[in-house]
């Protein structure tokens, strides 16, 4: 609670595996909700994946969070994502992993990659 009131953004990172559970949802001042890879890789794969997915994203808006969706590598999940409303993606469609110096270069370029500039 004391971070969030300077203003620092709190995630809940790889959401569904590991540690984390619900109950966190609940006890934890979040700002937002990473969903972990491993669901976000499965939603080209199926109906299942894609249902796992809309939960998710539908639980964390319903929660007042920002949905994150990690491993965002191919267009087709990010058409996914869209459609499903999640509000933003991380992974290689995005950008490759950058040094400081190269995200600094990168923020200061005013842009943010979509699945179109990577054409």
């Amino acid at each position: 609670r004391r971070l969030r009131e300077t203003g620092v953004k709190v995630s809940i990172d790889d959401f569904g595996v590991g540690y984390s559970s619900l109950s966190f949802l609940k006890q934890l001042g979040l700002d937002e909700l990473k969903i972990d890879r491993s669901f976000v890789s499965d939603i080209t794969r199926g109906a299942d994946g894609i249902a796992i997915l809309r939960s998710a994203v539908e639980l964390g808006h319903s929660l007042g969070l920002t949905v994150v969706a990690e491993g965002v590598e191919t267009r087709e999940t990010w058409e996914v994502l869209v459609e499903l409303g999640c509000d933003a993606a991380q992974g290689y469609l995005v950008t490759r992993p950058l040094t400081a110096r190269q995200l600094n270069r990168w923020l200061g370029a005013g842009w943010v990659r979509t699945p179109e500039s990577n054409r």
